[in-house]
């Protein structure tokens, strides 16, 4: 898929940013204080499955990340250097359809804007 499209659909949302987080070469997308997608390319000597392959984890719903694991089981991971319980990683070089990654991202950013408080839910809107 092509990242672009990732990119600007992530951006898209009222509060959301992007920063690079220099220590790890990743790039975290943000709403408030708080992470709800990270693009990178995982190191060639980390861990299998995840060595070598360009990712984008973001937060989901655990009922559905068994659902994506069982249709997608070599390209939606447990997420990496995350909690597999609540976070997936998708490989950016694979089948998975563009609709269903764009999807995932709007719905990963619903549930962690979902978790903010009303102050910084407010904030967010009202600066939008």
């Amino acid at each position: 898929m092509n990242f672009q499209k990732i990119n600007e659909r992530l951006l898209s949302h009222p509060g959301a940013r992007k920063e690079f987080h220099e220590k790890w070469g990743w790039m975290v997308y943000w709403v408030g204080e708080k992470q709800f997608a990270c693009e990178f390319v995982a190191a060639p000597n980390a861990k299998a499955p995840y060595a070598g392959r360009h990712l984008l984890s973001l937060k989901c719903n655990p009922e559905r990340i068994v659902e994506l694991r069982n249709e997608f089981p070599e390209d939606i991971l447990p997420g990496y250097y995350s909690d597999g319980r609540t976070w997936i990683s998708i490989d950016l070089e694979s089948d998975v359809p563009d609709s269903l990654v764009l999807d995932l991202c709007d719905k990963s950013y619903a549930l962690v804007f979902s978790k903010l408080t009303k102050k910084v839910k407010d904030s967010i809107i009202a600066g939008f």
